[in-house]
């Protein structure tokens, strides 16, 4: 016998009865009803999770994360409303990123002239890097 429950009536007393698409077939013994285990799902790894709403709380938009990641805008949308985030309040800046290897991202610094002004972070994207840089909007 397989410790697996049954969905109709969540009865441990399951066993095997086939196979249906390549997916094992179970048969409860108490209601007789038929079922195959759950479907293993493409699942997103936790990292792109993060960077998402890493990128959403810095104000990069929906659009553009799929882009960047590779990950639908509906998914990030739907981690956003999971997690109840909140983007922060507009204000004076608008964040602007660049995509950097690591030859790039080390000239960058060598400018001084690039590390003054608003403020910056730098986040690691594959094999890459991501420079978010906030700059004052002009009126």
């Amino acid at each position: 016998m397989i410790s697996l429950k049954c969905p109709k009536c969540s009865s441990s007393e399951a066993v095997k009865n086939g196979v249906i698409k390549n997916r094992q077939r179970f048969r409860c013994k108490k209601c007789e009803y038929n079922f195959t285990v759950d479907k293993v799902g493409k699942g997103i790894s936790t990292y792109y999770v993060i960077k998402a709403l890493q990128l959403y709380i810095e104000g990069v938009s929906f659009r553009e994360i799929e882009r960047l990641l590779g990950v639908s805008h509906v998914s990030v949308m739907n981690w956003v409303k999971k997690y109840q985030l909140k983007i922060p309040e507009k204000n004076s800046y608008h964040p602007t990123y660049k995509i950097l290897n690591h030859k790039e991202l080390m000239e960058f610094y060598a400018d001084r002239e690039n590390l003054t002004g608003a403020g910056m972070i730098v986040t690691e994207l594959g094999d890459k890097f991501m420079l978010i840089k906030w700059e004052r909007f002009k009126s």
